[in-house]
């Protein structure tokens, strides 16, 4: 049986970038790419990072039950959702994918596919170093958002506290300083399933 790992973690964890390195070295990993109505980001790509769609899109599949999962974020800049669909992107039969996501997110996909299935990859970094790599990365932007990035940045330390990874059963931690060493790591971790 195929496995799903999921890769989560505090903004400015360097998730996204270890997401795309592992897929560039497990390229026979498939993507299961989750959606959000919230504006596409510089140097992001539509089908890529997520699926960027409006509202009336995200209503549709709601109505056609394709929704496994949802959150909503009041944020600075508008209301955006971020969401889970059940549109014929995963067979667990002959497959494994690669994930990035919340935890919130995780364990919907746990109860949907079966925690069997599922398999967790928590990154984590330093909150002094973390804020810093999201003020950097929040500069190179053309409008810089910081009221935004502050936001997240706070609602991580809620959405990931300890007592909620505790109760998502999140036990195996990856602590990203060391970019290469951490995406060997995990690798090392992900082929324990495979």
């Amino acid at each position: 049986m195929g496995k799903i790992f999921y890769v989560m973690g505090k903004s400015s964890s360097g998730k996204d970038s270890i997401f795309k390195e592992i897929k560039k070295r497990m390229p026979e990993l498939k993507d299961i790419v989750l959606y959000t109505t919230r504006p596409i980001r510089e140097g992001e790509t539509d089908g890529l990072e997520y699926h960027f769609v409006g509202e009336d899109t995200l209503r549709e599949m709601e109505a056609r039950g394709c929704v496994i999962e949802q959150r909503t974020y009041h944020t600075k800049c508008g209301i955006w959702r971020y969401f889970t669909a059940s549109d014929g992107q995963v067979d667990l039969e002959t497959k494994n994918y690669l994930v990035i996501g919340t935890l919130e997110s995780y364990e919907a996909m746990k109860l949907y596919f079966g925690e069997e299935a599922v398999v967790p990859l928590y990154v984590e970094v330093e909150d002094g170093l973390r804020l810093f790599r999201a003020l950097e990365r929040e500069r190179q932007q053309a409008e810089p958002k910081y009221a935004e990035m502050c936001r997240r940045f706070l609602a991580d330390l809620e959405d990931f506290s300890e007592e909620n990874l505790e109760k998502a059963s999140i036990k195996k931690r990856f602590t990203n300083v060391e970019f290469a060493a951490c995406v060997q790591e995990i690798m090392d971790y992900m082929l324990q399933f495979c």
